[in-house]
């Protein structure tokens, strides 16, 4: 199970480097991240803990179970994240709100359903590409991220049975 452990640990260090260089941008370069932007946070957040538990605790007779748990975390980041990229890329920013209250307002006072449908509907600040890389924005990379992850997550599995 070596190649298991170390395939599925290196996916929840990419989470980690992942969320330490978001709160880099957002605590040295000053970036406050939107609403969808948090949710991919936790997206990732959710997907590396997965990844550590099954580097952790692998299960050999149900070796299908961490990857499947870790494709439907990562891919409802992969959700947000395309719809973050459709919101930058694809509407007219003046469609969209110019703003939108605080994602701890919404869900001080709203039913987390509702803190969701108003989340994924955007604001103008989730249409705001702030930073880019190569001319990708941060939800781009994130999009590219969560597949990453989904990838890396099978490959690991095929990787561990080839042995």
């Amino acid at each position: 199970m070596l190649r298991w452990r170390l395939g599925h640990f290196i996916l929840s260090l990419f989470c980690a480097a992942t969320i330490g260089f978001a709160l880099y941008l957002q605590n040295t370069e000053f970036l406050s991240p939107c609403p969808l932007c948090i949710f991919q946070r936790v997206g990732f957040i959710v997907t590396g803990f997965l990844a550590l538990l099954a580097a952790l605790f692998p299960l050999q007779r149900l070796n299908w179970f961490w990857p499947m748990l870790i494709t439907v975390s990562a891919g409802a980041g992969a959700a947000v994240s395309l719809r973050h990229v459709q919101i930058q890329y694809f509407l007219d920013p003046k469609q969209l709100a110019s703003c939108g209250p605080g994602l701890d307002y919404l869900l001080q006072t709203q039913p987390w359903l509702q803190v969701f449908r108003d989340v994924l509907s955007g604001h103008g600040e989730c249409a705001v590409i702030d930073w880019s890389l190569f001319g990708l924005s941060l939800p781009v990379l994130a999009l590219g991220g969560f597949t990453l992850l989904i990838t890396g997550t099978w490959l690991t599995r095929r990787w561990e049975l080839k042995k």
